[in-house]
């Protein structure tokens, strides 16, 4: 089986991501990936439509002009961020089912402990692959 190329952020990029996922506490924050193939170029934080601890939902205006931007870029959308407040950073049933994009990469943040705790999969056709993720 081949090598799957792991998600890779830069270490600020990385950081924004963590950083809104504990702005948004206690409910669940999300924001979009941009970049090229499994690199993230940026991270574009996102208000939680759905306003719950349990779900979250891209307002689809946000995700227009996220689409917009990246485009504009030469950069497309490659994935979505959201946090889990008192789960694992496991894909929940809820996120499976919900699963706009079976081509985007998937990242789940924790803070069910004391540090962040991320983890990225793929979801297609409900099945959950796990991806590496690469910040530095």
């Amino acid at each position: 089986m081949p090598a799957v190329s792991p998600l890779t952020f830069s270490a600020s990029t990385y950081a924004r991501m963590i950083g809104a996922a504990y702005d948004g506490y206690p409910l669940e924050a999300c924001g979009l990936l941009v970049g090229k193939g499994t690199r993230v170029h940026r991270y574009v934080a996102c208000t939680n439509e759905a306003a719950s601890a349990r779900v979250y939902t891209v307002p689809g205006k946000e995700l227009l002009r996220a689409e917009r931007e990246a485009e504009a870029d030469g950069l497309e959308i490659i994935g979505v961020f959201h946090s889990h407040t008192h789960s694992e950073p496991y894909p929940s049933p809820t996120d499976v089912a919900q699963a706009p994009d079976p081509t985007w990469l998937y990242v789940i943040v924790s803070l069910k402990r004391e540090a962040p705790e991320a983890r990225c999969y793929r979801l297609v056709d409900g099945a959950i692959s796990e991806v590496p993720i690469a910040a530095g």
